[in-house]
């Protein structure tokens, strides 16, 4: 199933709303899909998002089917950013590029992520606590093997199995208590700790995530490090709301450099000295800004629209340049 439904899907019962956007809400019991996140009703009753009836993405789901709920998730929005997110991912891994490796995509979901890992030549094998994404993945028919199962009991793989491995936007979820015999702190360590087993010496794992405060993101890279685990956080366009990615790049063994992340290169580039040009000194208001839509304004504010990683237009003589009224 290639064609991912924006309209009404099988098992969508009339009146219900589509929305854009990510399901946060369906998926599992903080482990499952990277496209969609929660718990699975019993009798049909889809997600069980906070809003009463409705999941993260604004659409509302009692009565639907947790296959046809899966499907409008997945809108071209969101193949979009997952895509961009798994290219990324797979770049900080550092893989050879004279062979092929074995990858590991904890979270998988319908194979989003799956898709790029062959396309670049790999092979994987998917890791999901979700039956219905894992429905949607095998009726797209993609080329990795697949796994039921919750990496919050751990990764039930031989030693060294793997030359690396990626999740986007799963990981998190272990921080979520859905049981009262769930304890975040001992799922994150099992779970790390068996994939650090499971992977080869001098692998990386880099590990997409939304954390919800930085006291959850210290509890992840804590249970990460005290497994074995070497690296840190790698941040993407830190300056921008919307734009903001955090990659866990974990190292197996000996540690290795950190990568940058993107859209800092801008502020590291920036002397440290006094800057001399014989350009002219523009007028600035009152508070030291300058005078709304003038040149230098432009400026500063395509600059800003750089850092948060939008695209925006070369700087020329004409930028800012007032056109002559026409009679």
């Amino acid at each position: 199933m290639s064609g991912l439904a924006m309209g009404r899907a099988p098992g969508v019962p009339p009146g219900v709303g589509v929305g854009p956007g990510p399901c946060r809400e369906f998926g599992g019991s903080g482990s499952g899909g990277s496209e969609g996140q929660g718990r699975v009703l019993p009798g049909g009753e889809g997600c069980s998002g906070p809003a009463a009836g409705r999941c993260g993405s604004g659409l509302a789901v009692r009565g639907m089917s947790p296959v046809a709920h899966a499907v409008l998730c997945l809108s071209s929005r969101v193949v979009e950013i997952q895509s961009q997110m798994s290219e990324r991912a797979v770049e900080l891994l550092g893989l050879p590029e004279d062979r092929a490796c074995l990858l590991l995509d904890v979270g998988c979901g319908s194979g989003l992520s799956g898709d790029h890992i062959s396309e670049e030549g790999h092979y994987w094998i998917g890791m999901d606590i979700s039956p219905a994404m894992l429905d949607v993945a095998v009726e797209r028919e993609v080329e990795g093997d697949l796994l039921l199962a919750d990496v919050g009991h751990g990764i039930p793989f031989r030693p060294g199995m793997f030359d690396g491995c990626i999740s986007i936007s799963a990981v998190q979820w272990l921080c979520n208590a859905d049981k009262k015999s769930h304890s975040p702190p001992k799922r994150l360590y099992r779970f790390f700790s068996t994939l650090y087993t499971a992977l080869a010496r001098g692998s990386r794992a880099v590990l997409q995530l939304y954390p919800e405060n930085s006291e959850q993101l210290e509890l992840i890279t804590a249970q990460a490090m005290r497994a074995g685990f070497t690296g840190g956080m790698v941040v993407d366009y830190p300056n921008s709301a919307k734009a903001k990615k955090f990659f866990l790049c974990l190292f197996v063994g000996p540690s290795g450099t950190l990568p940058k992340g993107l859209g800092t290169e801008c502020a590291s580039e920036e002397p440290h000295q006094a800057k001399f040009t014989n350009e002219r000194t523009r007028f600035r208001n009152v508070k030291g800004k300058s005078v709304k839509k003038s040149r230098d304004w432009i400026l500063e504010k395509k600059e800003r629209r750089r850092r948060q990683g939008k695209e925006v237009r070369a700087d020329t003589k004409y930028t800012g340049r007032k056109r002559r009224p026409r009679f």
